[in-house]
C-alpha cells in the first residue's frame, strides 16, 4: 500500500458514522450526568442519608426506579432500531412495576388503616411533581437527540418510553432526596410526576422523530 492509498484508508475509516448504538449510550451517560449535576449542585440528598440506608423502605426506591430507568433506556434503544425490536422487551418493564405494586400492597397489610391516607399524602408530593420532571429534560433531550438518528417505527411511543427512562433516571436522583420512604407515597406520587415527563415525550417524539 502506497501512501496516497493510506490516507484515502484513513479517510474512509473516519467518514464512517458513529454506530447508534454507542451514540445512545453516549446520550444516555450526558443526560444522566446532567441530571446527577443538577441534582448535587441544586437540591442534594437529604440530611438523614446515613440513617435511612439502613431502611428496607428508602432501599426500595432504588430497586424500582434504577431497573426500570435502565429497561426502558433499553426498550428505547430497540424503538430506534426496527431491525432488532422485540415486542417482547417491554414486558421487562413489568418487573419494577410489579414489585412496586407489591410493596404498595404490604405496606397496606403492615399498617393500621389510619395511616394509609397519612404515608399516602406524605409531605413531599408537590416537590416529587416539581423535582422528577426537572431533572428529567436533559435525559430526555438527550435520548430525543440521538433518537433523531434511528428510525422509530413509532415516533409517539418511542418518544413516550424515552419519557419514561428519564423520568425514572430522575427519580433515581430525587429519591436520594425525598424523605417520603412508603411505598404508598411512591406509587402515587412517582407515578404521576412521571406521567408528566412521558406526556412531554410523547407529543416531542411525534413531531421530531418523524422520518
Amino acid at each position: 500500500m502506497n501512501t496516497d492509498q493510506l490516507i484515502t484508508a484513513i479517510v474512509a475509516d473516519r467518514s464512517q458514522p458513529i454506530p447508534f448504538g454507542r451514540s445512545f449510550r453516549c446520550a444516555a451517560a450526558a443526560g444522566i450526568a446532567a441530571a446527577g449535576l443538577i441534582f448535587f449542585a441544586a437540591i442534594g440528598p437529604r440530611q438523614d442519608l446515613a440513617l435511612a440506608l439502613d431502611t428496607w423502605r428508602f432501599l426500595l426506591k432504588f430497586l424500582i426506579t434504577v431497573p426500570l430507568a435502565a429497561i426502558a433506556s433499553l426498550v428505547v434503544l430497540g424503538m430506534g432500531q426496527p431491525h432488532k425490536w422485540t415486542k417482547s422487551r417491554p414486558l421487562l418493564l413489568l418487573a419494577p412495576l410489579g414489585l412496586l405494586l407489591i410493596s404498595a400492597l404490604f405496606e397496606l397489610f403492615m399498617l393500621p388503616r389510619s395511616l394509609w391516607m397519612v404515608r399516602l399524602v406524605g409531605s413531599n408530593s408537590a416537590n416529587c411533581m416539581t423535582l422528577i420532571p426537572l431533572l428529567a429534560m436533559m435525559p430526555l433531550a438527550a435520548f430525543l437527540t440521538v433518537l433523531r438518528r434511528g428510525a422509530s417505527f413509532d415516533p409517539g411511543k418511542t418518544g413516550a418510553t424515552a419519557g419514561l427512562a428519564a423520568a425514572a433516571i430522575a427519580a433515581s436522583f430525587y429519591a436520594l432526596n425525598c424523605f417520603d420512604d412508603s411505598p404508598l407515597f411512591v406509587v402515587t406520587w412517582y407515578p404521576l410526576a412521571s406521567s408528566i415527563v412521558v406526556a412531554f415525550g410523547y407529543l416531542l417524539g411525534r413531531r421530531i422523530l418523524r422520518w
